[in-house]
């Protein structure tokens, strides 16, 4: 948690947000994953100053549970001193004791993203999905929190001015508009007017504009005419494809060049035949893409 300190930027961690969506698709399956097409909505989580602080925490954290699809879930929070927003120890439950930051006492309105984080934390323990290091698991418990619905409030805890700093999770501001946006463009969706940050407003507007870059890059037929001139360029020498680059060249079996790219959607490798236009629909998340290879 980020405290009066300086806020990292920009998109360091976008190959691990981009596995993490993959593997989230890995192991749910896109049929639930369409089950969280609505996010947690304002209300259910509003937490003014008038409320009882541990009854309060209590009523946010049961909506979060049921947002995951935890109903056997049972979460007990209470307020400490720490360095960071919140830790939950990870059990074989049903019951999970969360410690909360003593200042979320007198921030109540991001309670809700606090405890989101934690939720995810749970729901992704009993998924059984995690990733091999510390680092990267956080980034796979904020992409999740965020894709399924909960992260939005996440993002707007982000706020920042000339003398102060607040934010919560592990990816930067624009990374979690990045993902908040993929979600938007699944599910038709816009976050935008649930956020009270003005700060956050702005990452997520950098992130969406990221987010389409992913649909406009070649072979996608929504690439621009810079993209598609040097795709042409590389297909037509077969050339290796430099670093950073979104597709690659590589001969099939029977000798035919094929051209593997990301998925816009959830990041699988497709592997299509060099043979001009085609419509194509990714294995893992079933996006059906336009594609002229």
């Amino acid at each position: 948690m980020a405290n009066g300190g300086p806020v990292e930027h920009g998109f360091p961690h976008l190959e691990t947000v981009r596995a993490a969506i993959n593997a989230l698709y890995r192991r749910l399956s896109p049929t639930t994953v369409q089950t969280f097409t609505t996010s947690v909505v304002p209300a259910d989580v509003a937490f003014c100053d008038t409320d009882d602080l541990h009854l309060g925490a209590q009523r946010v954290a049961r909506e979060i549970v049921r947002h995951f699809r935890l109903p056997d879930a049972r979460l007990i929070v209470c307020f400490r001193e720490m360095t960071h927003a919140a830790n939950i120890e990870l059990t074989a439950g049903p019951e999970y004791f969360v410690e909360l930051n003593d200042r979320f006492r007198t921030h109540r309105e991001d309670i809700g993203a606090a405890l989101a984080h934690e939720v995810a934390h749970v729901y992704l323990h009993r998924l059984d999905l995690a990733f091999p290091t510390t680092a990267e698991n956080e980034i796979l418990t904020d992409t999740v929190t965020t894709y399924l619905g909960a992260g939005w409030l996440l993002l707007d805890a982000y706020r920042e001015d000339g003398v102060s700093s607040q934010k919560l999770g592990y990816l930067t501001p624009e990374e979690f508009g990045y993902v908040l946006a993929k979600r938007s463009l699944l599910f038709q969706e816009d976050p935008s007017v649930w956020f009270t940050s003005a700060q956050a407003y702005t990452a997520y507007t950098r992130g969406l504009a990221q987010a389409r870059r992913d649909e406009q890059q070649p072979p996608l037929t929504g690439a621009g005419w810079a993209g598609r001139r040097r795709y042409a360029h590389d297909r037509r020498h077969a050339v290796p494809s430099p670093p950073g680059s979104p597709y690659s060249f590589a001969p099939g079996p029977s000798g035919d060049l094929r051209v593997s790219f990301p998925c816009p959607t959830c990041h699988q490798r497709i592997r299509l035949p060099v043979r001009g236009r085609v419509r194509a629909r990714c294995g893992l998340c079933r996006t059906v893409l336009e594609c002229d290879t």
